[in-house]
């Protein structure tokens, strides 16, 4: 008679969540960046996911407006998601402006309670730029009066003070910029 001894299985690459924000004006580059650096993170073995702000307002947040209370509404839900997915290994990538600094705050307060790593980027296009590149069409929208409470234009944008890294797209490529996002990451042993 043989007996075979069972071996607790354990995951090969495992790797510690953390939440990455990256904040900054409509058309900064944001979601450019996380994209980029997420298909960087997955050929390097990395469990990756991107909240796409807009995604989120669709699938999780549909219904909610753009006052300042459905704003920061929306933040919390997706800080939300970023935290429970990041302390359970994931690196998730938060490509959304979250204009407030006492919601992204609250979602760092969030983080910290759960010993969840939070960083946040600040993706510090200028308007003048963020104007140009209307990937959206939305500052066009807003000059011609159809829009209006557009985040940094008519809408207030409270700008990081000490954020973790400030990226200014104007000045670097975007592989540049996600290698910086990569760079911070490896310098808090997070990938």
């Amino acid at each position: 008679m043989t007996t075979e001894t069972t071996e607790p299985t354990q995951e090969r690459h495992v790797t510690s969540g953390a939440t990455v924000w990256l904040t900054g004006l409509p058309s900064a580059g944001k979601t450019t960046i996380a994209t980029e650096l997420a298909g960087v993170l997955r050929a390097q073995g990395h469990r990756v996911e991107v909240l796409d702000g807009d995604e989120i307002r669709e699938f999780v947040s549909a219904g909610l407006g753009f006052s300042r209370e459905d704003r920061h509404t929306n933040v919390q839900r997706i800080g939300f998601v970023a935290e429970l997915l990041a302390r359970n290994g994931v690196l998730v990538l938060v490509p959304v402006i979250a204009p407030y600094a006492d919601s992204r705050e609250a979602v760092r307060k969030r983080h910290a309670e759960n010993g969840t790593p939070y960083l946040e980027v600040h993706v510090a296009t200028p308007v003048e730029v963020c104007g140009e590149r209307d990937v959206k069409g939305l500052y066009a929208r807003q000059a011609a009066g159809e829009l209006t409470g557009l985040t940094g234009v008519d809408d207030p944008y409270e700008a990081p003070e000490a954020p973790d890294l400030r990226i200014e797209t104007q000045e670097q490529s975007v592989p540049e910029s996600a290698a910086a996002v990569r760079a911070l990451l490896g310098e808090r042993g997070l990938a």
